[in-house]
């Protein structure tokens, strides 16, 4: 049985391994070189430190996917705005589990406050997580061609949105 859980210390050596794979076999992320044990937890401790989720998905063998979201940018009116990231080890794809990460991950960041997800997809060729996305709702937005230089290729990124709670129907109930 599959469970999703706050991401904990523990978990930071599955998550840095997880994220590894895909720096160096995906175009998921455009990172190129994979961040070390320290550096994921910095990453963790962040998005944690903004009162946004970061969650692990577990199986009886242990974590085999991570999910959050961060704030899209930095500028105070970007505050309602989060962008998702979710990752699977490899023996969990293709089983409807990052669909499963990613309501949730929705669940948890409405709950934070967020109006907006953005989904940044690295490579317009990502059927898998395109897929993932616009089974979760997320309207296709854009793509940034040619934005990406990874594995010796050009790489789009394509932008999708999905709106949460009440979205942009009301004004946001927060100082400014």
């Amino acid at each position: 049985m599959n469970k999703i859980r706050p991401a904990t210390d523990a978990d930071i050596a599955s998550i840095t391994s997880i994220y590894a794979h895909h720096v160096m076999h995906g175009t998921g992320t455009f990172e190129t070189v994979p961040p070390d044990e320290k550096d994921m937890a910095a990453r963790r401790n962040d998005v944690l430190a903004r009162g946004l989720p970061y969650l692990v998905m577990e199986d009886a063998s242990g974590v085999i996917g991570f999910a959050y979201c961060n704030w899209f940018k930095p500028r105070p009116a970007y505050r309602f705005s989060a962008e998702d990231s979710i990752y699977l080890a490899p023996a969990g794809t293709g089983k409807g589990l990052g669909r499963l990460m990613l309501t949730e991950l929705m669940a948890q960041a409405e709950r934070c406050g967020v109006r907006q997800m953005l989904a940044v997809i690295g490579d317009s060729s990502n059927k898998s997580s395109i897929g993932v996305h616009r089974s979760c709702g997320f309207e296709h937005t854009g793509i940034l061609r040619s934005s990406g230089w990874k594995f010796d290729r050009w790489l789009d990124v394509v932008l999708m949105q999905r709106s949460l709670g009440l979205g942009d129907s009301a004004p946001a109930q927060s100082a400014d």
